[in-house]
């Protein structure tokens, strides 16, 4: 249901932010602000402010932020749509219900039905695993030493020897929705009849706790060993993680990512609530994006064995694509975390996590050992190999950083290296000279070092315009006075392309409207947007005592604004000589310097 922009307005303005966020975290006011531990990560000393002025929160530690909406979003896990409902229920107001489509029906009807059997077929697995008739699969459990509390937390169940089908038919659910949600198989000889016989069942929730799936262990020899639910209407495995709806209250600043259900449950036992798992496929896309909702950071516990190794492999950039970085535990000698936590305990895992390795020595590391080192040549394509991996990493400060760390651990010359990196990101094909690279397509291309167009100058003067841009909205946010004298030199064009010229001209457009500026964060629609947003108009104002500092600092931020602004002008600018171009962007850069923002 799309709610138009006033009446999403008014919701928000009738919700203090104060009382929402006060009845999650306890909140203690100082001066203007109320200050609390951040729900967001894990902090002893408060940094997580909520500023009833604003109506936005921001945390100082973490730096997430918005306003009301957006917390109830990243707190619980809440559609924009369902935020705005949950408000206007809570402040009682009436939203008006869009009629849905006859397929709109259909499909949300079929979707119920689904969700209502698989939630019933848990019930079943659940009950029969604690009859008498479930004893194999308690026996099971018990031998893993998992704990009844673990155990339920989970909803563990067993599937016997058959008995669902005829249990849901006397429910009175329809054979067509059993086989649409994964639950039974239809063929012409033995008609219908359980997929899950005789496995130990683990009910795969999403993160509403609603059963959508199933993963079953079958008891003895049989195969495969493990079954899972196939794709359904509420099930995409690509897109879901077995135990996120525990694992997403973690407020560690990481969660751990592992390959079974038994691994998330016995590290959820042993006090490793931020454990999740893939749903028996390789890491993907969407399960990294649904992630970065939750976790900037990722630390992988795969299998030891060289499946895991390569699970890991393939997972490390795909996770840097979502922007979450990534380490890795090392098990050794143990095969997984529930074998690691069982042979050495708890205390011994913590020590693995806090030792876990830095995913691209992690990844160099597996490089080496497909290269004799001792062998000249050998040794020569490995640091050719190695140069083309560093050569892939976008951020030139990083870039160096790694180059300088791996010439050392390597004994390589750091401008021979370098080099090597340099030549191997001109090299033409997928991943320049690394030919190893799969994930990408498209050559590698390094960030210059300088800006031409500036005049050789160091990409530091950028920083210099994101600075400006964001401390001249963060004092438009806290004073909406200041956008007259403001707009008569700097227009939202003028801003950098992008969330921040977009925040530019809906701060604009409020003040203009004379609307708080809290209402432009729920413009965004991606959270990282919101968050960049919010961190900008909750930003601190440096303390500036006299009108007359203001004046300067304003001209300041504006001079710089407009300069940048010119030189991007013209660059894009075709057709003219070079020459008389770069004069015509001087005069006007001079002219620009004699600029002088007044206030009275």
């Amino acid at each position: 249901m799309f709610y138009p922009e006033e009446l999403v307005e008014e919701v928000r303005a009738r919700s203090d932010i104060v009382d929402i966020i006060g009845s999650y975290v306890r909140l203690k006011k100082s001066g203007g602000t109320y200050f609390g531990l951040c729900p967001f990560h894990g902090e002893k000393t408060p940094s997580f402010a909520v500023s009833r002025q604003k109506q936005m929160y921001h945390c100082f530690g973490c730096g997430v932020g918005g306003n009301v909406f957006s917390f109830l979003m990243d707190y619980e896990s809440m559609s924009f749509q369902e935020a705005v409902k949950t408000l206007a229920d809570r402040v009682g107001m009436e939203l008006p219900e869009a009629e849905p489509t006859a397929e709109e029906k259909r499909r949300e009807g079929k979707k119920q039905r689904l969700l209502s059997v698989l939630k019933e077929a848990a019930a079943y697995y659940y009950r029969y695993l604690r009859s008498p008739e479930g004893s194999l699969g308690m026996e099971y459990f018990k031998k893993r030493r998992l704990s009844p509390d673990v155990m339920h937390s989970f909803g563990l169940g067993y599937a016997g020897k058959g008995g669902v089908y005829r249990y849901l038919k006397e429910k009175g659910y329809s054979e067509e929705d059993m086989r649409d949600c994964g639950l039974i198989k239809s063929d012409e000889r033995y008609g219908n009849t359980d997929r899950f016989w005789n496995r130990v069942m683990f009910p795969i929730m999403d993160l509403s706790n609603k059963v959508i799936g199933f993963g079953g262990r079958v008891m003895g020899d049989g195969e495969p060993k493990y079954l899972n639910s196939p794709e359904t209407p509420v099930f995409d495995k690509g897109r879901n993680l077995y135990g996120l709806n525990l694992a997403r209250r973690t407020r560690k600043g990481y969660m751990i990512a592992c390959e079974g259900y038994m691994d998330v449950i016995s590290m959820h036992q042993a006090g490793f609530t931020e454990a999740v798992a893939s749903l028996g496929t390789a890491f993907t896309d969407g399960q990294a994006l649904l992630l970065k909702r939750y976790t900037g950071e990722l630390r992988l516990s795969y299998d030891s064995d060289q499946a895991g190794v390569r699970a890991a492999l393939r997972a490390i950039p795909i996770l840097k694509r979502a922007g979450i970085s990534s380490r890795i535990i090392h098990l050794e000698p143990y095969k997984d975390p529930d074998e690691f936590i069982k042979n050495k305990g708890a205390e011994e895992f913590k020590k693995r996590i806090d030792e876990a390795e830095n995913s691209f020595y992690f990844e160099i590391r597996q490089l080496e050992k497909g290269y004799d080192l001792s062998d000249p040549e050998g040794r020569t394509r490995f640091i050719e190999a190695m140069a083309a991996r560093i050569a892939r990493i976008d951020n030139e400060i990083e870039r160096d950083n790694y180059t300088a760390a791996f010439a050392g651990k390597y004994m390589i010359d750091n401008n021979s290296l370098k080099r090597a990196v340099a030549v191997s990101a001109m090299s033409p094909g997928p991943g320049g000279g690394d030919p190893g690279y799969e994930e990408t397509p498209g050559p590698v291309r390094l960030r210059p070092a300088v800006n031409a167009a500036a005049g050789g100058k160091v990409l530091k003067d950028s920083e210099g315009v994101n600075r400006a841009e964001h401390m001249l909205l963060t004092m438009l946010a806290d004073d909406p006075q200041l956008l007259g004298p403001i707009a008569k030199y700097v227009k939202p064009s003028d801003f950098s392309e992008g969330p921040v010229r977009r925040a530019a001209e809906l701060m604009y457009e409020a003040i203009e409207k004379e609307r708080p500026v809290a209402s432009i964060v729920s413009r965004f629609e991606e959270a990282d947007e919101q968050r960049e947003i919010s961190a900008i108009i909750n930003g601190e104002v440096p303390p500036i005592e006299t009108n007359e500092e203001k004046e300067k600092a304003l001209t300041d931020f504006v001079v710089k604004i407009l300069e940048h602004s010119a030189r991007k002008a013209s660059e894009s600018e075709t057709g003219e000589d070079p020459v008389t171009r770069n004069i015509a962007l001087k005069r006007t850069i001079e002219k620009l310097k004699a600029i002088r923002i007044s206030l009275k």
